[in-house]
């Protein structure tokens, strides 16, 4: 059935993912986002739209369904208020603007920041612990949209997703970079070989999220999505390797000497992928267990599957490279 769907925070890395999935089913989009459309045949459907302010009701008309990605994330890298003026703002107004126009179902993607930064394995039921300004929003976000639910439980339908690292074409984050230092012929552990990172790729993401909204069942749920088990960063450098034919060098750099680089090259030349903060992060497992999400969906991808359709995407045989 074709429905009217709106994306919140549409024009980013995930929602331009979902949007191609949406409108490849036919469905009637409009993506509400502060920033313009990464995809430009995305821009017939976009219409500018500031999360911390209330949402104008007539874009709401006829909606079925909300995606809400819109949100501050990356960590470190903004003051902490702008991830709680962002991110519980954003919330408020969203659930506001499904009330307005009494849409019956939200999909809001939150983040495995809500468990805190430590080595044991976070399942749904573990309790949250944010130890981040972006852990801490996003675990106020998702209260939010339960007392919206909460409301109205025999007619509403929430979805919580907590990815873990989510990686794929227009990421720019730490898989572009990891796979972009590989194919240079070179790649120095953080640390350790054993760290455990909770992932997944985009296009698996987005295919969790649409099954679960065909499921028109009222209810509310929240999911890990990320693979079963978490692989070991080791797992994901040979992945690559594998996929790129590199043969790349790999050496461990001790957690000391790595996090003094650190200070120093951010400090001389303010990079965020420099940041201190975001080095010892790389050194601690996010182990988040995946079942759930295994029990409720068939990912396509995996891990190797969705590195190589990545390469693929971007001419990587050409390039040399992911963007």
């Amino acid at each position: 059935m074709k429905n009217k769907v709106f994306v919140l925070g549409g024009s980013g890395f995930i929602g331009t993912h979902l949007a191609q999935q949406l409108l490849g089913q036919n469905h009637e989009l409009v993506n509400l986002d502060i920033n313009d459309p990464i995809d430009q045949d995305q821009k017939s459907f976009h219409f500018n739209c500031d999360v911390r302010q209330p949402i104008p009701e007539k874009f709401g008309k006829d909606a079925q369904v909300i995606f809400n990605l819109a949100a501050v994330h990356r960590t470190p890298g903004h003051p902490s208020n702008e991830y709680f003026e962002t991110n519980i703002l954003g919330a408020q107004n969203v659930c506001d603007f499904a009330r307005a126009n009494n849409i019956n179902t939200i999909v809001f993607t939150s983040s495995i920041a809500v468990y805190g930064t430590y080595e044991a394995q976070k399942n749904e039921e573990t309790m949250p612990m944010p130890d981040i300004p972006y852990g801490i929003s996003k675990l106020s976000a998702e209260h939010i949209h339960k007392v919206w639910y909460n409301e109205d439980p025999e007619n509403r339908r929430l979805i919580i997703i907590r990815p873990g690292v989510v990686f794929g074409k227009h990421e720019k984050g730490n898989f572009t970079r990891l796979i972009n230092s590989i194919s240079k012929g070179y790649f120095f552990y953080p640390g350790r070989t054993d760290t455990r990172k909770g992932c997944i790729y985009v296009k698996d993401l987005v295919q969790l999220m649409l099954d679960r909204t065909n499921n028109n069942e009222p209810r509310s749920e929240t999911i890990n999505a990320s693979y079963k088990p978490s692989p070991k960063i080791s797992t994901i450098v040979e992945s690559i390797k594998k996929q790129t034919k590199k043969g790349s060098i790999t050496l461990k750099l001790p957690p000391l000497a790595l996090i003094l680089a650190s200070r120093v090259l951010f400090n001389i030349f303010g990079k965020k992928s420099f940041h201190p903060d975001r080095i010892k992060k790389l050194m601690i497992s996010n182990d988040i267990n995946g079942e759930k999400m295994k029990s409720l969906t068939h990912p396509k991808y995996g891990l190797e599957l969705g590195i190589k359709d990545w390469l693929e995407e971007t001419n990587y045989s050409q390039n040399k490279k992911v963007y």
